[in-house]
């Protein structure tokens, strides 16, 4: 899946600071939603992926790396692919997403809300 696929998908779930207008997280969540995505934020407003209470279609990665990968974790629940946004991984969340064969890709939202928005 590249980036212009993940961006017709409908239910995404951001994981980061989404109550604070400077970080990406904010700003990838909301203009997500500008676009009339479905967005459940993680982090902040949800403690767990596996609080959301429908299907994910993407994860989107706007945390720091060490958290990223607990949430990743924890989580129980399908999903078609995860976006490891820039600044958000480190060598062990790579490792961790191999090792389990988890669809990701590395990419901006924010750039795919761009170009490709629905």
């Amino acid at each position: 899946m590249d980036l212009k696929e993940v961006m017709q998908q409908n239910v995404f779930a951001v994981l980061g600071n989404t109550l604070d207008e400077e970080k990406y997280a904010y700003k990838i969540k909301h203009g997500l939603e500008e676009k009339g995505y479905t967005v459940y934020a993680v982090g902040k407003e949800l403690e767990s992926l596996n609080d959301i209470p429908e299907e994910i279609d993407i994860i989107d990665l706007c945390i720091h790396p060490v958290k990223g990968l607990q949430l990743l974790k924890e989580c129980k629940k399908a999903f078609k692919m995860i976006v490891v946004q820039p600044g958000a991984a480190n060598e062990a969340l790579y490792a961790y997403l191999d090792e389990h064969q988890l669809p990701y890709m590395d990419g901006c939202l924010l750039v795919g809300l761009s170009l490709y928005a629905k």
